[in-house]
């Protein structure tokens, strides 16, 4: 009876190690299970007398037994908290691509939701006719008006040896108001160019969003808005094509918005009120926009033209044709351009060179470079296209800013943006594992800098993986000038079983 309560026994208190060896965590259970049955087995012979056991020793052991069971749960909690580290570690390859590639799609779907920016694809840009001049008197300025309607009416009823078509327009300042939504708004000294109804025909510019059906009337003249007014007081939506606007006691329809920039006149004018020529030339000064000939083209000299006016019963009128033709690069180009500039400047903030030197003869696979230089140009290629699109959307997405202010920003945010993003690519791939691509954690202060060209002194960062050494030195020396990696041997494997093994 005696064997057989010592076998129940002995049966039990394997049972209950048994059930804590359950809640130990997998990796560790062999070991685990060795150690605690040695204490058992220990314990028995501390306490057996004679081949028995009491029952106040048999307690003492049972107590022992659930005591492992304290034991696996702190060694779970241990192991949760341990890999909870692990996971929220930044520094994987995988992990910097994927935000690369979330910012990238981000800034991608920015660019097709801000209304400016899809105002700006909206408002292509659009050459003028080559052959387009502004007539000017020799002796004033650009920004004066120098042709008489009567003039421009002389030079219309009579044919011309240099020109096959002309234009008027005068700038005026007008008090506008038109309905916004649900209320009115005001507006006192807009710049209002009253242009001849041949103006934008002569220039050869289709007016964005234009609708058939909005000139069907007549007797209502067409308005097409400058850009920068569309967006001040619009805030770019096309929507407006059709409706209505007072410009002081005149009633005049929308017709379409002229991309700013695209015209190389003088004056300031937030809108073109096309009328016939009875109303839109009254008595006074204005501007002449002519097309030439190919005689008159061929007579062309650095973009000028020298014209003599001769009207009846006066002397003549020494005039000069200026070209007005303007072209504006593509955001592509402006973005081609800073990447150039950047390209020029990125050694001077950071160093383009990668040869890292090894103090050992330890050879990485042709895999892994390829892996890492893979890596490298990932990076590159996905932080050009997020510079790109996000110079796009701060230029364009305002719809403040002009197409011409907006060019200026995108080109200063894509030259800084692309400078420091290719810097950030090539000095993250400096602190890279060679091995695993991991960050290198860990820095550590070596030596002293007075003992800088007697002794190394810098800064150590270790691989979380266990591969490699980083030694960056403090001050860069004819011996010692660039970062060293030194590859770990399997010693020191056991220092980072924990990142093996997870």
């Amino acid at each position: 009876m005696k064997n057989t309560g010592n076998l129940l026994a002995r049966a039990l208190n394997l049972g209950l190690l048994a059930g804590a060896w359950l809640v130990v965590p997998g990796g560790e259970r062999t070991e685990w299970w060795r150690e605690w049955r040695a204490e058992l087995w220990q314990g028995r012979r501390e306490h057996e007398c004679d081949g028995r056991v009491s029952w106040a020793s048999e307690r003492t052991l049972i107590n022992f037994c659930l005591g492992a069971y304290q034991d696996a749960l702190c060694l779970r909690r241990l192991n949760r908290r341990v890999r909870s580290a692990h996971r929220v570690r930044f520094g994987a390859a995988w992990q910097c691509i994927t935000v690369l590639a979330v910012l990238l799609a981000a800034s991608y779907t920015l660019m097709h939701v801000l209304p400016g920016v899809r105002a700006k694809r909206s408002l292509s840009q659009v050459a003028t006719r080559s052959g387009l001049v502004l007539i000017k008197s020799v002796n004033n300025e650009d920004s004066l008006p120098t042709i008489s309607s009567g003039q421009y009416r002389a030079w219309k009823n009579r044919k011309q040896e240099f020109f096959d078509g002309l234009a008027f327009y005068r700038i005026t300042k007008e008090n506008v108001s038109w309905q916004h939504y649900d209320s009115s708004r005001d507006r006192a000294g807009w710049g209002v160019a009253r242009a001849s109804s041949n103006f934008f025909t002569l220039l050869g510019f289709p007016v964005q969003f234009k609708d058939s059906a909005s000139s069907s009337d007549a007797d209502i003249p067409s308005l097409v808005l400058s850009e920068r007014a569309w967006r001040r007081e619009f805030g770019a939506n096309p929507d407006i094509v059709g409706s209505q606007m007072m410009l002081g006691s005149l009633v005049a329809r929308i017709v379409g918005v002229l991309p700013e920039g695209t015209l190389g006149l003088p004056g300031n004018v937030d809108a073109w009120l096309l009328e016939s020529d009875s109303k839109a030339i009254p008595v006074g000064a204005g501007y002449v926009v002519a097309h030439l000939t190919d005689s008159g083209r061929s007579r062309m000299q650095s973009g000028s033209i020298q014209i003599t006016s001769y009207a009846p019963y006066r002397s003549p009128d020494d005039l000069l044709g200026t070209s007005i033709q303007r072209e504006f690069p593509s955001s592509r180009t402006v973005f081609l351009f800073a990447v150039m500039l950047a390209l020029l400047a990125l050694p001077a903030i950071t160093s383009v060179s990668l040869a890292e030197y090894s103090v050992s003869l330890h050879e990485i696979s042709w895999v892994r470079r390829v892996y890492r230089w893979s890596f490298l140009a990932a990076k590159i290629v996905l932080v050009l296209p997020i510079v790109y699109f996000g110079a796009i959307d701060v230029g364009y997405g305002f719809t403040g800013l002009d197409t011409i202010h907006a060019m200026y920003t995108q080109l200063a945010l894509s030259v800084f943006g692309c400078l420091f993003g290719l810097s950030w690519a090539l000095t993250d791939q400096l602190r890279r594992c060679p091995v695993c691509l991991e960050r290198v954690a860990h820095p550590a202060r070596v030596g002293q800098y007075s003992r800088t060209f007697l002794a190394w002194s810098g800064t150590e960062m270790m691989c979380t993986g266990g591969h490699t050494l980083l030694h960056v030195p403090a001050l860069p020396t004819s011996w010692f000038s660039t970062q060293r990696w030194m590859f770990l041997d399997p010693s020191w494997k056991f220092l980072f079983a924990d990142q093996v093994q997870d």
